[in-house]
């Protein structure tokens, strides 16, 4: 994991934009990476599906079906879908959860850090796959999840279901579409046999143009 990585996230999150934090900001960063570092447990979990994309932006899998544009543009020439969940673990909560009661302003710091560290994760992961693949002669898309764009977020249920990732990572939903663990990332790969040149990922797939976290 690239911490230099999660610390630019880290900044990001937590509203700074080209300005650089203080000593006293930047050793409470220090801080809240030791203590993370010792309560995180990244897990992961993920199964490849065939894939059917059909008229009106449909999707269909062997786990889901959904209408999606962004997502359809994004899977545009895939044969075959990678499907995986990843969750850094409930010590972040649990870590969370208690500089909440006594020291409010660690307790965002350590939020934010921790939503940095599953999408660091996660991209570690995808570059993996993505060299595994590719020596294999296939070819990878940008990861998608649930809630970008237009791909619906009630395809958490079946993607955490299809997964068993409650049993093998231990990552549920509750009735509301959150997960538990917070820390926690479903999301869809594309698989190609043919390289794309160009594709939009996380920000850039979203609609979302009044987001906080938005980048520029």
């Amino acid at each position: 994991m690239d911490d230099e990585r999660v610390l630019r996230e880290t900044l990001r999150y937590l509203g700074y934009k080209r300005e650089q934090p203080d000593s006293q900001i930047a050793a409470l960063l220090q801080e809240c990476m030791e203590e993370l570092k010792k309560a995180v447990s990244f897990r992961h979990v993920k199964r490849e599906v065939s894939l059917q994309l059909t008229e009106k932006w449909g999707i269909c899998t062997e786990l889901f079906t959904a209408e999606s544009r962004s997502l359809s543009r994004n899977l545009k020439g895939c044969d075959r879908l990678l499907v995986f969940a990843a969750t850094a673990g409930i010590g972040a909560d649990q870590l969370i959860q208690r500089y909440e009661r006594v020291r409010m302003s660690k307790a965002v710091v350590i939020q934010a850090m921790a939503a940095a560290m599953i999408e660091e994760y996660c991209d570690c992961l995808n570059r993996e796959w993505k060299e595994e693949f590719r020596k294999a002669g296939r070819y990878l898309r940008p990861r998608f999840s649930p809630g970008y764009g237009d791909f619906p977020l009630e395809c958490q249920r079946t993607l955490i279901r299809g997964l068993e990732a409650g049993k093998r990572i231990g990552l549920t939903l509750t009735d509301s579409l959150i997960m538990m663990p917070s820390k926690s990332v479903t999301a869809v790969i594309g698989i190609s046999s043919l390289p794309a040149d160009c594709f939009v990922e996380g920000c850039e797939a979203c609609g979302r143009t009044d987001c906080e976290y938005r980048r520029d």
